[in-house]
């Protein structure tokens, strides 16, 4: 479904729609798409009585592309970031945040557990900065606090990262994004070779457009006072990082949970970047106690009933 937030349109998949279960909010990172999450993840969530929200980020997916924007000089404008003078950016990560909450709003949530992925950590963190009261709880997942001083990913991670394909056939633009999953991936936790080809095709096929994924890169590099103003969030936190990250390398992890007040770190040996099935095996129970302890559910609460977050 499509809903109208920050005044701009957003694909929405909610998978109890008007109920009263708790809900969670997912927020996937990067040029990624609400289809990004594990089916297995979506599936335990529901099963364990929450309502879980999805959305395609603005500039992704199935909602609005905001070419009119422009397109930025994404060599330049990362040269600037490097020397740490000023980036030009057409929105930004408070601007992401404002559209989640603006999901909520429009499907009448009052509060939700807030998780984001990555650059969907950052603006989970955003939510929790800008509307606690909206926050039952905060997990952050191979994401940043976005301190410039934290160690940058290697130069040949960072070029796969910066890379296109080099044409927009399909062919080519599966190949490029495996082997940038296969780059960045958990190395404790391989994926199947033909299961990731079908997700990027899943994904590609719904709504290929990098465009937008570079002007959201800008929006991650121009956030510059989120590490400061983490202190601020008193949502229950935790924080889940791979300790084998080689995108945004473990200390990104140990610095967002260091700043938020009373957070938890949980580091998985063998994780990179990204969300394998043995890697959800180990965290969604982690997630579910989270949430409970949170908002603890009343007695009898499950699959098929709900309660207010």
């Amino acid at each position: 479904m499509r809903v109208r937030a920050n005044h701009v349109s957003i694909e929405v998949e909610d998978t109890h729609p008007g109920s009263d279960r708790p809900v969670v909010m997912l927020i996937m990172g990067l040029g990624m798409q609400l289809v990004a999450w594990p089916a297995r993840l979506v599936d335990a969530l529901v099963e364990a009585g929450y309502r879980v929200v999805r959305h395609d980020n603005r500039d992704v997916g199935l909602s609005e592309h905001l070419d009119h924007l422009g397109a930025p000089n994404l060599i330049w404008e990362s040269l600037k970031h490097r020397l740490g003078l000023g980036v030009k950016h057409p929105y930004s990560l408070r601007d992401m945040a404002l559209d989640a909450l603006g999901v909520l709003d429009a499907l009448r949530i009052e509060r939700a557990h807030v998780v984001g992925a990555s650059m969907g950590g950052m603006i989970a963190q955003r939510v929790a900065i800008e509307a606690p009261s909206r926050v039952t709880s905060l997990t952050s997942i191979m994401s940043s606090s976005g301190e410039r001083s934290l160690p940058k990913p290697k130069a040949h991670v960072l070029r796969a990262l910066m890379a296109r394909p080099a044409s927009r056939e399909t062919g080519r633009v599966l190949d490029h994004y495996v082997r940038l999953f296969r780059l960045i991936g958990s190395p404790g936790f391989p994926t199947d070779e033909q299961l990731l080809r079908e997700r990027i095709t899943l994904s590609t096929a719904r709504g290929y457009h990098p465009e937008g994924t570079v002007r959201q890169m800008l929006a991650v590099a121009a956030d510059s006072s989120r590490a400061v103003e983490l202190r601020r969030i008193n949502a229950p936190t935790l924080v889940i990082h791979g300790r084998d990250d080689p995108l945004v390398p473990h200390p990104h992890g140990e610095d967002t949970a260091r700043r938020v007040p009373g957070s938890r770190l949980r580091s998985i040996a063998g994780m990179g970047h990204d969300l394998p099935l043995g890697v959800l095996d180990l965290i969604t129970p982690e997630m579910l106690a989270h949430f409970r302890a949170a908002a603890p559910q009343p007695s009898g609460a499950g699959a098929g009933a709900g309660a207010g977050a």
